[in-house]
């Protein structure tokens, strides 16, 4: 299996600074500071970037649950919430909110919901994040 890498760089004090981080395959490049990670700044950060890749890592643990049960999956899409709470002197992310939808024919809900329940305990990413309260809303579009 491949190792994936990624850089940040980073330039200055925690407020007045600010840095980037660069995908190792060249797919995104953005900037960020304290103001795009603790306000409302332009820019990236890190729990956007762990939101992207575990809705994404879901989405595929998903396809490929389905797949095995005999599913073909029209269309998945989920979002996921990450949140940056003061925890005593320091931040922790408290908790991500997984919430999906999904075109499937030929599956009731409750299988659904069983195959969703399963990709969120199985992706590599939930399964690295798992000191973190993950929840999941799953809804099937028909």
């Amino acid at each position: 299996m491949p190792v994936r890498k990624a850089e940040a760089e980073w330039k200055g004090g925690l407020k007045d600074g600010s840095g980037q981080v660069k995908l190792g395959s060249g797919a995104f490049e953005g900037n960020y500071s304290f103001g795009s990670r603790f306000e409302n700044a332009k820019g990236t950060n890190p729990e956007e970037l762990i939101g992207a890749a575990h809705a994404g890592c879901f989405s595929m643990a998903l396809s490929a649950g389905l797949g095995r049960a005999g599913f073909q999956p029209k269309r998945i899409h989920t979002t996921a919430t990450v949140h940056i709470d003061k925890v005593g002197e320091g931040f922790e992310i408290t908790k991500i909110e997984l919430d999906t939808e999904a075109e499937i024919p030929n599956i009731d809900d409750n299988a659904f919901q069983a195959q969703a329940k399963a990709a969120k305990e199985g992706c590599p990413v939930s399964k690295a994040l798992k000191a973190t309260n993950i929840e999941l809303r799953a809804r099937l579009i028909k």
